[in-house]
């Protein structure tokens, strides 16, 4: 079976310094620029998960997520690791360290538009050694989240206007499963 499009040239549309648009065809998406990763961590430890909130402009409101940010982004970083950037921005934003850093497999967030791919990182053996926050200007607010009081914070977030992140399901899924 023929897939449309499958063999169409790709055409960029359009190009920033992080976000490039693209045409395939009849499809129209957008990736990162330079090909550019992300690595999404998942801190959970003693029964809590550690989640950041923080403005994000194409939404227009705050976001509950988990913590994240990209790969080999500065200049010079092309080759930075998977587990490398994970533990550096689980640093910035959180204020913790991880000991132990797991690559959990690679993941697309909205393959239907968005061509980005993200590593999944689980973080373990967690210290903190900061307040978190994120780099000037991002003013992350770090949550530390016992998991048994999550749904509960989500609706509460979601109540109060907060954009809630996808990846919330991973944590969420067992319950929604459940029918809770």
């Amino acid at each position: 079976m023929a897939v449309p499009d499958h063999d169409a040239d790709e055409e960029i549309v359009w190009e920033g310094k992080y976000v490039v648009a693209k045409k395939r065809g009849r499809w129209e998406y957008v990736g990162r620029s330079r090909n550019i990763r992300a690595a999404v961590i998942l801190a959970v430890e003693d029964g809590h998960v550690l989640l950041v909130e923080q403005f994000r402009v194409p939404l227009g409101r705050n976001c509950v997520e988990l913590p994240a940010g990209l790969i080999g982004d500065d200049a010079g970083g092309e080759d930075e690791e998977d587990l490398t950037a994970a533990g550096r921005e689980l640093e910035e934003e959180t204020g913790y360290r991880a000991e132990r850093l797991e690559d959990m497999g690679c993941f697309y967030s909205s393959p239907g538009m968005v061509s980005e791919s993200f590593t999944l990182v689980r973080a373990s053996g967690l210290t903190r050694i900061g307040e978190g926050g994120g780099t000037e200007g991002e003013n992350i607010t770090v949550h530390r989240v016992a998991l048994d009081a999550l749904p509960d914070f989500i609706t509460a977030k979601r109540n109060d206007g907060c954009g809630i992140d996808v990846r919330m399901l991973m944590l969420l899924g067992q319950g929604i499963l459940a029918g809770e």
